[in-house]
């Protein structure tokens, strides 16, 4: 992490004269440049000619264009995002079909580090990220993520895939939760290839609830609470909770074992023991013993936090 792309600053041309042509389709997007390599989706930045600014594009793999399941996800991501309208998800700007005939969505590019990021400096003790994000901001950080997860269930959202690579901390301290491609709708049945069972299972290994793990029940709010509770963790100890010398043993660990707190994790740290406590709740085994809604949870944080403001912790 450099103080160059904290400080970085961008400058739009907006006395420009009027383009000499206009398109209302796909034409406009120019200077594609790949962001990721991985998935069956891929995202690209590129130039909006109509607006003078970059966005962010994604699509389907060509491999993948013809899976109707892959096919229904995006679209299904681009709806949600859509309606997600909220200080900390990126605004939606246009689903489309390209010249190619493949479907897109383009959204908000945004500039900034991932939490992940953040917290591999932290773990590194890098002196920049350590003075830039003390635990009173990393905590204001992870209340920005906790509305927007709380606003997506509100909703009737489930993010499924709520981690630190997911999140982003823009230039000027704006927090956007991204990736809602896992998302499911509460209520609605079960998807091809959704969490029908142990052998296919929706998210991301190191950050899944016991219930995502199993496959054998189904997937409410407290599960992105679960997910919610491990990022927390990670911002208070900079290190995974749950992690083992493989997959297998990482799911052991989320459904069988009780990880160390917070404070004796990484006790140079010096994490309160009310912090430790809001983790544990959330990361209870079973979703009954764990915060009921992500309000329950933002809240204790936020109680936490105005109690330190007023003692002057940093």
């Amino acid at each position: 992490m450099t103080q160059d792309k904290i400080s970085m600053v961008y400058v739009a041309n907006v006395e420009a004269p009027p383009p000499e042509t206009i398109s209302n389709g796909f034409a406009k997007y120019t200077r594609f440049k790949e962001l990721n390599s991985g998935g069956k989706a891929v995202l690209y930045s590129c130039f909006d000619t109509n607006l003078g600014r970059e966005v962010v594009l994604k699509k389907l793999r060509p491999k993948f264009k013809h899976d109707k399941v892959e096919l229904r996800r995006l679209l299904r991501e681009a709806k949600i995002t859509a309606q997600l309208q909220h200080p900390a998800t990126p605004p939606l700007y246009e689903l489309g079909i390209d010249d190619q005939g493949d479907w897109y969505f383009a959204m908000k590019k945004i500039a900034g580090f991932t939490l992940f990021e953040i917290i591999v400096s932290l773990a590194k003790r890098e002196p920049p990220a350590e003075s830039h994000f003390t635990l009173i901001r990393l905590l204001r950080i992870f209340i920005q993520i906790g509305d927007a997860v709380q606003f997506a269930h509100l909703r009737g959202i489930i993010h499924r895939d709520i981690k630190p690579e997911n999140v982003i901390i823009g230039m000027f301290g704006e927090v956007n939760l991204i990736d809602w491609g896992t998302a499911k709708i509460w209520g609605m049945p079960y998807e091809d290839g959704d969490e029908k069972g142990a052998h296919d299972r929706i998210g991301t290994p190191l950050y899944m609830s016991p219930e995502q793990v199993q496959g054998n029940r189904p997937v409410d709010e407290r599960s992105d609470i679960f997910s919610m509770g491990i990022v927390l963790y990670e911002m208070l100890a900079q290190r995974e909770p749950f992690v083992g010398k493989d997959k297998h043993a990482t799911f052991h660990n989320i459904v069988h074992e009780q990880p160390p707190a917070p404070s004796q994790a990484a006790p140079h740290r010096l994490i309160p023991e009310a912090l430790d406590r809001i983790c544990s709740k959330a990361l209870m085994k079973d979703p009954a013993d764990r915060y009921q809604s992500m309000r329950l949870m933002v809240d204790d944080v936020e109680e936490f936090l105005n109690n330190a403001i007023q003692r002057g912790t940093k």
